[in-house]
């Protein structure tokens, strides 16, 4: 059996006023070949936003980089607005 991945995302809980850019950090343990993020609003399932291998992808005001040899990604969005309140996760 594969020993389990730890993943620390960061920060846990953000706060900032509307039109500001802010930038979500996923970090693991051990090699993994890709990632996904996920947004997921209260009593909803997630939704699916990147699935990264390497490089950077943008969607809209959403974009995410991943850089495996670092084990590290990140979510970035830029103007944020009230709809963007939600918990994201990666999953590896």
């Amino acid at each position: 059996a594969r020993g389990q991945i730890k993943v620390d995302q960061s920060p846990q809980v953000l706060i900032l006023p509307e039109g500001a850019n802010v930038s979500l950090q996923c970090k693991w343990s051990s090699a993994v070949n890709n990632l996904q993020w996920f947004k997921q609003n209260p009593g909803e399932g997630p939704v699916f936003l990147f699935f990264m291998a390497s490089g950077m992808k943008q969607i809209g005001r959403f974009s995410s980089k991943m850089n495996s040899k670092d084990r590290l990604s990140s979510l970035h969005i830029t103007g944020s607005q009230r709809g963007d309140s939600a918990t994201y996760f990666c999953a590896v």
